[in-house]
């Protein structure tokens, strides 16, 4: 039996490309994607969608994508693949009431303002790819 970890491309376009996006577009467009998913997170019906949003402010922000965590198995013939498990709904959604909302705001905030430093945009891009497990514990 052998198993192989893969973190996965995130298919990210280069540095210069990231960038480039962050410069022209990422900088105004992600700060308008956040004001819109709070605005969403105010009502009962908006909070998956904003949720969602949340999840890819580093998509808006830089091209990001979302680490691609899976653990392949193969024994003989037979490969398995699995993502990395997901911390259980309940205790995700309480945890988002009570402190994933205004902490996951203020994160993203400090990293939009190190972002603009320039000299810190590779501290605040990091921040962004840790804005989804900030908002709701995502996993991966």
């Amino acid at each position: 039996m052998s198993t192989v970890v893969v973190d996965g491309s995130r298919g990210n376009p280069g540095c210069l490309v990231q960038l480039l996006w962050f410069a022209l577009i990422g900088w105004w467009a992600g700060q308008i994607w956040i004001a819109l998913a709070w605005l969403l997170m105010l009502t009962i019906l908006g909070i998956p969608l904003g949720v969602v949003m949340m999840n890819q402010v580093p998509r808006v922000i830089a091209l990001r994508g979302q680490p691609a965590g899976v653990t392949i198995t193969s024994v003989g013939d037979v490969t398995t693949v699995t993502t990395i498990p997901q911390h259980n709904i309940l205790l995700r959604a309480v945890y988002f009431l009570l402190v994933g909302w205004w902490l996951s705001a203020i994160w993203m905030e400090l990293a939009y303002l190190i972002c603009v430093t320039i000299i810190g945009l590779p501290l605040g891009f990091w921040m962004f790819d840790k804005v989804p497990a900030l908002v709701s514990l995502r996993r991966g």
